[in-house]
């Protein structure tokens, strides 16, 4: 193991490996819980969706550590199953075909990684935007997590119909104000708050597994309070029964995605991935003190290279998009610092197969699994000091990036509408000579984005 992974030469040790490995995996843990619970929307069965996203998650950690040595967790990423799941609904597009567009989309991305033009992209980012991706996505992942455990909720809610405007025609306006504060006195809403605060007392004191122990204190009061059902079981074995993989792996629809009526789809899916991954990179080096000094994530191809081929895995076995997860900060700075802690991670989340009537519970109770997704905002949203505030050509961008994601409740919008932003204002205010070409192709990828893709 010394050897392979060079842990002498990484100044890391099969002890610290270990323990960085456990550390992220009970830190990330709750995508078991959530993604299944998000992609339901969208029709794919909770239960093989469920070993799906373990499958998924145990492939790519075990191939981030083998192939790019790393030590960071591949999983299927939050983002983009709420794409999959609620951003093509009102397109009436089967997930068969959603999950046909995840693997052509992997497809492009190892053709562009093996072609290095995703390196170059990537490296291309200006640096105050790749740090504005990091908070986007935290802010993001934080209204999600307060959205849906009722913290926040529409301003609509609770209102009878006769109540709601509407315009000459019967149609419903919009409201003068879209959101309002949830329901304190409901219990359910308040045990979310809890595990908020639960977490947030783990991370102060260093906890290892801070988000998983709350999501399970959470649920377990929950449970005494009569929310939620106690597990039918223990242990189970997978690929069987309820858990039979077969009903939705390899059922993906290549042939409707390559149609061109279906362009919009791929353009919209594949920069958002593209963007995603990005931008969960630049976070995770910032986080973890990964990036060079100018801001760039050393040797990004080989993990880039790993994101393209588990995403592929992701399409064909029945699950959403997959990269690197921000949660390996965590294990970072337990120690790792090697593809063994990676390894480390694939191998818990392969142990976890055999416990999935554990974590079935968990995906109906949204007041426990909620609160996670907020803390990881937190964890998330520390990037914002590297943003250069002094600099309206790099501050506003970065601005702008932030907000549309948020305010649009889309990653894709905030990530584009940043990117072509950025040039506009280096040209607008004389100082194009600080543009490179890689940052005008993503710019015009990102225009090609709004007028031919699906802005929602």
């Amino acid at each position: 193991m010394n050897a392979f992974f060079k842990l002498q030469q990484h100044g890391s040790s099969v002890r610290a490996e270990i323990i960085g490995g456990v550390t992220t995996f009970i830190t990330m843990a709750y995508i078991m819980v959530v993604n299944p619970a998000i992609l339901s929307f969208a029709g794919i069965p909770v239960g093989p969706s469920t070993v799906a996203t373990i499958l998924t998650a145990a492939v790519g950690c075990l191939l981030m550590g083998l192939i790019a040595n790393r030590p960071i967790a591949v999983a299927p990423y939050m983002g983009e199953n709420a794409f999959i799941a609620f951003g093509l609904a009102a397109l009436g597009i089967g997930w068969e075909q959603r999950l046909g567009a995840v693997f052509v989309s992997g497809v492009l991305f190892l053709i562009i990684t093996l072609l290095g033009v995703r390196g170059w992209l990537a490296n291309s980012v200006p640096v105050s935007l790749k740090h504005s991706f990091a908070v986007g996505i935290g802010l993001f992942l934080a209204f999600i997590g307060l959205y849906e455990t009722s913290i926040v909720t529409s301003f609509v809610s609770g209102m009878p119909p006769q109540a709601l405007p509407t315009d000459a025609h019967g149609l419903f306006l919009s409201p003068a104000v879209p959101v309002k504060i949830g329901n304190l006195r409901d219990p359910q809403v308040l045990l979310a708050l809890g595990g908020f605060l639960l977490m947030t007392v783990l991370m102060i004191r260093k906890v290892r597994g801070a988000l998983l122990i709350g999501i399970v204190v959470t649920a377990l009061i929950g449970g005494a309070l009569g929310f939620g059902h106690m597990p039918k079981a223990i242990v189970a074995l997978p690929f069987t029964g309820e858990y039979d993989l077969s009903q939705i792996a390899f059922k993906l629809d290549i042939t409707s995605v390559l149609h061109l009526s279906f362009l919009p789809v791929l353009l919209t899916l594949f920069l958002m991935s593209f963007l995603d991954t990005l931008g969960t990179l630049t976070g995770l080096g910032s986080a973890a003190n990964l990036l060079d000094e100018k801001g760039n994530f050393p040797q990004v191809e080989k993990p880039m290279l790993v994101d393209a081929l588990t995403c592929m895995f992701s399409g064909l076995v029945g699950t959403s998009t997959s990269g690197a997860y921000i949660e390996s900060a965590t294990g970072i700075s337990a120690g790792a610092r090697t593809g063994l802690a990676a390894v480390v991670t694939a191998a818990l989340f392969a142990a976890s197969l055999f416990f999935i009537p554990l974590i079935e519970p968990l995906q109906q109770l949204r007041f426990a699994y909620g609160p996670a997704l907020i803390a990881v905002g937190v964890l998330m949203t520390g990037s914002v000091r590297r943003i250069d505030f002094d600099d309206l050509t790099e501050w506003v961008p970065a601005f702008v990036t932030i907000v549309m994601m948020l305010f649009t409740y889309n990653i894709a919008n905030g990530l584009t509408a940043g990117l072509v932003v950025h040039p506009v204002l280096k040209l607008a205010s004389g100082r194009a000579r600080e543009l490179n070409a890689g940052t005008i192709v993503l710019a015009l990828l990102c225009a090609a984005y709004y007028l031919f893709g699906l802005p929602h």
